[in-house]
């Protein structure tokens, strides 16, 4: 059914709650998984037009990435990562199309109105501009670990 899930990834606490879940819907299904993470400080939002070197921020977001993806591969995953820069969002809608995923995943912090129109919605803004099923994970429902049990076998 989900042959590849892009895993919407915050290089967060939120992160510990999305990825058992999502890795345990992969096991199940035999899906691939896309790690993909947003970096969205000023570097990155201005890497390829100012020609810059990756910022700090940059840097720690793909060892956070390769952290995660080395893990889930050592469990029997087949696990591919992209760091995107920009506008989360667009950046998410854009790579679930190119990279063809079935389905995208993310954690919901669960702010109500006031919250969303200050610090924005990513989910929101996802949610009305793609035809890609979406799975939200409430941040700090579930496991507090990032990765699969050692007892849970990788894909069958």
């Amino acid at each position: 059914m989900y042959k590849r899930i892009l895993v919407a990834l915050e290089n967060g606490r939120a992160d510990e709650t999305l990825v058992p879940h999502i890795s345990e819907l992969a096991r199940r299904l035999g899906s691939e998984l896309l790690l993909v993470h947003v970096a969205d400080g000023w570097a990155a939002r201005n890497f390829d037009h100012l020609k810059l070197a990756e910022s700090d921020e940059m840097k720690a977001d793909r060892a956070y990435l390769y952290s995660i993806a080395v893990r889930l591969r050592e469990a029997g995953f087949t696990v591919a990562t992209e760091l995107a820069l920009g506008n989360p969002p667009t950046e998410i809608l854009k790579t679930a199309q190119t990279r063809e995923c079935d389905l995208i995943a993310m954690t919901s912090h669960g702010h109500k109105l006031l919250g969303d129109f200050f610090l924005g919605s990513t989910i929101d803004k996802v949610r009305h501009n793609t035809a890609v099923p979406i799975l939200v994970v409430r941040a700090g429902a579930g496991t507090a670990s990032p990765f699969p049990p050692k007892s849970i076998a990788g894909p069958a």
